[in-house]
């Protein structure tokens, strides 16, 4: 009886884990979305309101306010590009992504880090890897 009780609840803790992980990746696919057609509203809505964006190549932290801010600049960056991502490891409430710009006149490859609390982003970092798309 004590053995099945142990294997349900660590059946259950294994499902609770795979659904977590399939909710940031659904996330995480939603912020690329909204990065691509510089959507303000949802891109907003996945952000907490006290997230920290670290942009390490360009040594600049921004908040919430300040990255919707910059959505307007960005909005012409990335007309026409592609944005294509994938999902490297999750560890410890961090996602690890790899994510290819492919802008129409260059690519970048970037790391990018995305730490998630209530379905909402908390923190996130960016640094390129790479100078094109050819490692992807």
């Amino acid at each position: 009886m004590a053995c099945r009780s142990i294997a349900f609840a660590t059946t259950a803790l294994l499902f609770s884990v795979m659904s977590a992980r399939a909710d940031d990746g659904a996330l995480i696919g939603r912020w690329y979305a909204a990065l691509l057609v510089a959507d303000r509203t949802e891109l907003s809505d996945l952000l907490a309101d006290d997230v920290r964006i670290n942009l390490d190549d360009l040594g600049v932290v921004q908040t919430k306010q300040e990255f919707i801010a910059s959505i307007d600049d960005w909005q012409g960056a990335v007309a026409g590009a592609e944005i294509r991502h994938r999902i490297e490891k999750t560890e410890g409430g961090v996602t690890t992504v790899i994510a290819c710009y492919d802008f129409p006149n260059n690519d970048a490859l970037m790391q990018e880090t995305f730490a998630i609390a209530d379905n909402r982003i908390t923190a996130s970092s960016q640094a390129a890897i790479a100078e094109n798309c050819d490692a992807y």
